[in-house]
């Protein structure tokens, strides 16, 4: 399978974004950081896997699944992904 070349570009900005956002956790810093304060080389790497999918033209014009109030969904597993990054969101119940 070819990818094209804007979804290249995109794929490349999500990682830079990644990147970027790691690179500037105070948390990490600071834990990598304790690493080199103890005596040690610090080397992190960390692998991401991307999917893509083309949707169909139907669903192309869907943005984030919502329900009937128009409030994001977030399911038990999206939930645990999140907290597995140490992302921690807003009650989504108090909105």
């Amino acid at each position: 399978m070819q990818i094209d070349d804007r979804l290249k570009i995109l794929i490349k900005e999500l990682g830079d974004a990644i990147n970027g956002a790691l690179s500037q956790s105070p948390e990490i810093n600071d834990a990598i950081q304790n690493v080199k304060n103890a005596g040690y080389d610090v080397v992190l790497a960390l692998e991401a896997t991307i999917g893509v999918n083309r949707k169909a033209a139907s669903e192309s014009s869907e943005s984030e699944p919502t329900d009937e109030e128009g409030k994001l969904k977030i399911t038990s597993q999206d939930l645990r992904f999140l907290q597995s990054l140490k992302i921690s969101i807003e009650d989504v119940n108090e909105r």
